[in-house]
């Protein structure tokens, strides 16, 4: 496939981007090479190659829950700028 300059103009248009004559010249020329990178993909022989669906073997792989110990209501207040007997104040931040 040749990527032509009417190619980028109409890539350009459809994804409402201006490019300089410089910059068209660039994308022009990755374009290419893209291209050419796929099409050199087509080249492998994959008969009998079975489809990805995954980048590894494990499959939802998950950590077992433990129960671990926690920072107690009063030793969490202890760092809060403005404690509460329970709650954390913090300063509004939605104005009517």
């Amino acid at each position: 496939m040749e990527v032509t300059e009417q190619l980028v103009d109409k890539l350009a248009h459809l994804s409402r981007l201006r490019f300089s004559a410089d910059e068209k010249i660039a994308i022009k020329n990755d374009l290419q090479n893209m291209i050419g990178f796929v099409q050199k993909l087509n080249e492998v022989d994959t008969t009998g190659v079975q489809p990805l669906l995954h980048m590894g073997d494990a499959n939802n792989v998950f950590r077992a829950d433990e129960l671990k110990g926690s920072v107690t209501r009063e030793a969490a207040l202890a760092n809060a700028p403005i404690p509460d007997n329970q709650f954390f104040k913090v300063p509004k931040v939605i104005k009517k």
